[in-house]
């Protein structure tokens, strides 16, 4: 349902983008596909000509991927682009990233899932490395568990910090949503791929987190005239739920569903923000003892973090505190046109 929007005429990119769409043909059959993007409101922000390429899929053969490729290629140069990069979608709240470590563990529902053979064409049509995305499996660490607490709540006290308090999502979203998304603006302004927050991505945003979160499994500090200062944001692994189905809302995917939000076995880490002006105040380990705690809760067997940059230092130390497996890389490429 979310990928037949890009077509409708209402679709909440349409104003910051503009898209194209190639299908790739074998003897009649379907072969291949890509998406060419030209997300105008980041090459405003960044002071770019880039073109994104998503959504590619293709049998394996190395003819139809290049002109697939090929195609993108030309309808950027033609509206006044230097640079080529992806995978990347409208903008980071959607899928992005090519996989090229990891093959073996299933994707989870933020993610994408490829064969190898996917970066090996891509790489030979001459695009390179820009920014590398890992992802991580967290356990409760053997020991420190106890101080970690103790440091959140010396810094809980000495800021006057204190929790945000919801009794229903609705409740939270309510009271919170737009706290979230001016912090996500601040703290996330410099990552790769980042677009600035319009009404219709809040929306769009809202609508598909909503289904799926539960106050237990998000929080958000405040300062001591309720300013936010802080928020994270995760929810119950539904990736088994929905590929059974291929993604279709089926009967039984509804099942597999309610089942996976009332009895998780894996949490999924979303969303992580701090405001930067609060970013050397230790404020993170309260995000820390608070997935702690998430870790701990019976059955759960451990929270998967998707996909973080992997020169985004302050998330990446973030994960140092507990039992951390990275199992995951993901890519973008980059190529001048």
């Amino acid at each position: 349902m979310d990928e037949r929007k890009i077509f409708r005429k209402d679709f909440i990119y349409n104003d910051t983008c503009d898209a194209v769409y190639f299908n790739a043909y074998r003897d009649g059959a379907m072969a291949g596909r890509i998406s060419g993007i030209i997300q105008k409101a980041a090459n405003e922000k960044n002071g770019e000509k880039r073109v994104r390429f998503c959504r590619f899929e293709a049998v394996e053969d190395f003819e139809v991927a290049r002109q697939l490729f090929e195609a993108v290629e030309a309808w950027a140069r033609e509206k006044g682009m230097d640079t080529a990069c992806g995978p990347l979608s409208f903008s980071d709240l959607e899928r992005e990233g090519l996989l090229v470590g990891g093959f073996e563990y299933p994707a989870t529902f933020e993610e994408t899932w490829n064969p190898p053979y996917y970066g090996e064409f891509i790489e030979r049509l001459g695009y390179k490395k820009e920014v590398d995305w890992t992802g991580s499996r967290l356990r409760v660490p053997a020991e420190g568990g106890e101080d970690l607490h103790k440091m959140a709540d010396y810094v809980m006290r000495r800021y006057k910090l204190h929790l945000g308090t919801a009794r229903s999502t609705g409740e939270f979203i309510k009271k919170y949503a737009d706290g979230i998304f001016e912090l996500i603006d601040k703290s996330y302004d410099l990552l790769y791929g980042t677009v600035p927050f319009s009404p219709g991505m809040k929306k769009l945003m809202i609508d598909n987190f909503k289904l799926v979160v539960d106050v237990r499994n998000v929080a958000v500090i405040l300062d001591e005239n309720d300013h936010m200062v802080c928020f994270g944001i995760a929810f119950p692994a539904v990736g088994d739920a929905v590929r059974k189905s291929a993604g279709h809302l089926t009967p039984g995917c509804l099942l597999r569903l309610l089942k996976a939000l009332k009895k998780p076995d894996v949490i999924d880490l979303c969303l992580v923000g701090v405001d930067p002006e609060w970013l050397n105040r230790g404020v993170s380990v309260i995000v820390s003892a608070g997935l702690l705690d998430m870790l701990a809760r019976p059955g759960i067997k451990y929270a998967e973090t998707n996909m973080n940059l992997e020169d985004n230092y302050a998330i990446q130390n973030q994960w140092k505190r507990f039992d951390e497996e990275k199992i995951k890389l993901h890519r973008a490429y980059v190529k001048p046109l």
